[in-house]
């Protein structure tokens, strides 16, 4: 369902002071930046994404991936890849004081786009869009991208789990993407569908692991991914058009439309829903590898040993109700 800020939910004392102290100096961090240019506050985050953040313990984690992904690289160029990563990340989140200084129009423009031409077709054709994507570049843009060319779309993300955070945020998103934000989940779900018949676009991040999704071959290795991109397309008979961002110069990025997903289902539902998943799968991986600096190789995308994961057919029946799992930090 679209976004309505609410009551906090009920939280323990301890959880209360943790969440608390997290905010604070999230938005000690926001405040500082928002000190600076847009400019220079993104540079100071590249700076602290290269020299700080990279020197965490989380970057073996990112080496390890990278390793898999790429065997052929020497350890050199995958560490290259890494510290360009940082940048980006670094910069992505000084830039999250700035939003408002992002647009496509006028002579300071900081974003372009190319495919908008498959892109109005597509929603021309009246079927409803999914744009599919990942964590590219700072990912903010495309949705902020999608409104400022007049697409009629909703946002879909997973509530951080930090409420406090998570409701600037999605006020963030409101105010320059999407104002359609919308919750991954049953209820979620339910307007997803209700928009798509409509004929509107939904944007979706489909790079991210989920224990109740389906395997898909990415870099080589069977990576648990959501079908909900492919189960709404096959029951609605919605196109799905791939979308990448790429960081030009600093705060500058440059995003990409593709054509539609070639898929002819066979009439075995269960199939034709894990062979579209594949099929996003590989054009999210192509994006990947046009620029892998610019992905977010820290995320734990692979199954480890012990992971538990549900049969495929029950995968395939959850469909688009499937929910990524949280790790890590309370903040991601």
């Amino acid at each position: 369902m679209a976004y309505k800020p609410a009551a906090l939910p009920v939280m323990s004392i301890s959880r209360k002071l943790r969440y608390g102290a997290e905010a604070a100096g999230f938005f000690l961090m926001i405040g500082f930046f928002r000190l600076f240019g847009v400019d220079r506050a993104s540079a100071l985050g590249g700076w602290l994404g290269r020299t700080i953040f990279y020197r965490t313990t989380i970057t073996n984690r990112a080496r390890a991936n990278l390793a898999a992904a790429y065997p052929e690289k020497s350890a050199a160029e995958r560490e290259a890849i890494i510290v360009e990563m940082w940048d980006n990340l670094g910069r992505t989140i000084a830039e999250y004081a700035h939003l408002a200084k992002f647009s496509i129009h006028g002579e300071g423009a900081r974003l372009e786009v190319t495919g908008t031409k498959d892109a109005e077709a597509a929603i021309a054709s009246g079927r409803g869009v999914i744009f599919v994507s990942g964590h590219f570049a700072n990912w903010e843009m495309m949705p902020a991208t999608a409104k400022q060319l007049g697409y009629e779309c909703g946002g879909v993300y997973r509530p951080l789990n930090n409420p406090y955070v998570d409701r600037w945020l999605v006020r963030q998103r409101m105010t320059y993407g999407p104002k359609e934000q919308i919750a991954k989940g049953a209820q979620g779900t339910r307007r997803i569908f209700t928009l798509l018949r409509s004929g509107k676009c939904i944007l979706m991040l489909s790079d991210q692991k989920t224990n109740e999704g389906l395997p898909a071959p990415f870099f080589g290795r069977d990576a648990m991914t959501t079908p909900a991109p492919a189960a709404l397309a096959l029951k609605l008979g919605t196109l799905v058009l791939p979308a990448s961002n790429e960081r030009l110069d600093g705060a500058h990025f440059r995003m990409k439309i593709y054509p539609a997903i070639d898929f002819t289902p066979s009439g075995d539902h269960d199939r034709d829903i894990h062979d579209l998943t594949i099929k996003i799968t590989e054009a999210i991986e192509r994006l990947v590898r046009e620029r892998p600096s610019q992905w977010l190789w820290i995320h734990r995308r692979w199954p480890k040993e012990g992971d538990r994961t549900r049969s495929k057919r029950a995968q395939a029946l959850s469909g688009a109700g499937v929910r990524v799992e949280s790790e890590g930090s309370s903040l991601t």
